[in-house]
């Protein structure tokens, strides 16, 4: 009779280790993985027919500010690097100083699309207007089109009887052919517009598809759809005047965004491109951080150059997605031996199995928590973020340790006293708060999974090796919000159709720390009766 209670212990331990032992490794990989190379096909040459170009790349710089104003002395910087690798520049506006790209691609030997922002206001339309006519009729030998408008459709800003009225005022106003700029679907809705036009110039941008679409797809998607478009247009010259891929954000569906992704999209789309030899741009020359106000972290890396205008990837060649991969590694060692470090205070257990399970959660916390910060570092636009951020870090870090020196004492065959229920009662608050953003404003938020990890795997391993004659009824709040977890988790992994493996794992994490709510509710129910 002795022995069972025994056999059931030791069984439950053996999981708990198994658990831990594959938590460890798991991050270890992580990190080893992304910083294998990947080959990928080569592009048929470095040098890119026309890029998307904007200076706002540097900390606090964004067009949104009326006042901002870029020198003609950073474009000159700028163009004159781009014209190594680029025949051609688009803008998107005539404000800012950018009015003076036309005169300063010239010296470079560089074509341009110059682009006229429209919006909502019509005293700066008209100015915006007179401005890129004035510009047009200075520099018509420089321009390769000018692009009244961007997207103003798909914003809702403008109808298209009025577009069609500015459309018209620059085409009388300038000898260089005039075009509109926007997602390839708004053309086909508003077929009326191609009278207006010199040309159509449409965006696809696979990535941000109402149905996104694969990296391994997303060329023979865009073939499709300039086939499409072609077809509703005969007789019409097409310009893709927008494509790319991000390097980093939220994953879509069936997509992600990877610095080896946009590698593979670019390289393949440059082949399809050669092969039908249709004029086309790519968005964009530089990452922009201030699109992440408007498009979540992918909209800020979207760039062949980052911020500080370094290449990511070469168009030949193996690609890496990571190459500081080790310092996953050595957060991993560091997590080791800061958990071993706290353990050891007031420890009441002897013996390896202490020790061993500290450095097995102290690896995988380290290696967690480095993934976060690694997202943070790509996702975290000004000093309030990166605070809220941090300060989530060390309350989860915290919470880990506290949670892995209980898992220490219990593996070492000692029963410690349970953590504070109000602690566990905290996390599934936020986890709650967080999926219920996810569900009603998730487009730009990203999946936070290294924050969650921590508290969810520990809890659900105290769960696990818990005393049930030392379990308390979970509080009502607690078991309220245990009911919500999963419950917006799956609304989530819905939203995402079930094919983005991050929805899953944040089901996952979800789970891990519903769960055990449940099951202490449920024994909680069931010590009295027993008695």
């Amino acid at each position: 009779m002795s022995s069972a209670p025994s056999s059931a212990f030791r069984q439950k331990n053996g999981w708990a280790w198994m658990v831990l032992v594959l938590l460890a490794l798991a991050g270890l990989y992580w990190w080893w993985a992304i910083g294998r190379p990947v080959t990928l096909p080569d592009a048929p040459s470095a040098r890119i027919a026309c890029v998307s170009y904007a200076p706002f790349r540097r900390a606090g710089e964004t067009p949104l500010d009326a006042k901002a104003f870029i020198s003609p002395e950073r474009i000159d910087e700028d163009l004159r690097a781009l014209s190594q690798r680029f025949d051609c520049v688009r803008t998107y506006s005539q404000g800012q100083g950018l009015s003076a790209v036309p005169q300063i691609a010239e010296r470079y030997g560089m074509k341009v699309l110059m682009g006229i922002w429209l919006g909502s206001d019509p005293k700066a339309n008209e100015q915006q207007i007179q401005w890129g006519i004035a510009a047009a009729r200075a520099h018509p030998q420089v321009l390769r089109g000018v692009i009244v408008g961007n997207e103003v459709l798909l914003r809702g800003e403008l109808s298209a009887p009025v577009l069609a009225g500015y459309l018209q005022q620059v085409r009388t106003a300038v000898s260089v052919p005039v075009t509109y700029a926007d997602v390839w679907e708004f053309w086909l809705r508003h077929p009326e517009l191609a009278g207006s036009v010199d040309y159509l110039t449409i965006h696809i941008l696979p990535y941000w598809e109402d149905r996104p679409v694969s990296p391994e797809r997303a060329v023979q998607h865009v073939a499709t759809v300039y086939a499409k478009v072609q077809q509703a247009f005969p007789g019409r010259r097409v310009m893709i005047g927008e494509t790319g891929w991000p390097s980093a954000g939220r994953p879509r569906q069936a997509t992600s965004a990877s610095v080896v992704n946009e590698a593979r999209y670019l390289r393949e789309f440059l082949h399809y491109a050669a092969t039908v030899h249709m004029p086309y741009n790519v968005i964009e020359a530089f990452d922009q951080p201030w699109k992440r106000a408007q498009e979540g972290t992918a909209g800020g890396y979207w760039g062949i150059f980052d911020a500080q205008a370094r290449p990511k990837f070469a168009m030949q060649g193996p690609v890496i997605e990571e190459s500081l991969w080790w310092a996953g590694w050595l957060a991993g060692a560091a997590g080791a031996a800061v958990f071993a470090l706290v353990g050891a205070w007031r420890r009441r257990w002897q013996g390896w199995r202490g020790w061993a399970a500290l450095a097995l959660a102290g690896i995988a916390s380290g290696c967690a928590l480095a993934w976060q910060y690694r997202q943070m570092w790509f996702a975290c636009r000004d000093g309030w973020e990166w605070t809220v951020s941090s300060v989530a870090c060390a309350l989860a870090l915290l919470t880990a340790l506290l949670l892995a020196r209980w898992i220490a004492a219990r593996l070492a065959g000692v029963m410690p006293p349970a953590p504070p229920s109000w602690l566990r009662a905290g996390w599934l608050f936020v986890l709650a708060f967080y999926g219920l953003l996810l569900v009603f404003d998730g487009r730009y938020r990203d999946f936070p999974l290294g924050l969650f990890l921590l508290p969810c795997v520990g809890y659900a391993l105290l769960g696990w090796l818990s005393d049930r004659r030392q379990l308390a009824k979970p509080l009502l709040e607690e078991r309220f919000l245990a009911v919500w977890l999963p419950s917006l988790a799956a609304i989530v992994l819905m939203q995402e159709n079930g094919l983005t493996p991050v929805a899953w794992l944040w089901l996952g994490v979800n789970l891990l720390l519903a769960v055990p709510v449940f099951v202490d509710w449920r024994r909680a129910r069931l010590q009295p009766q027993q008695a």
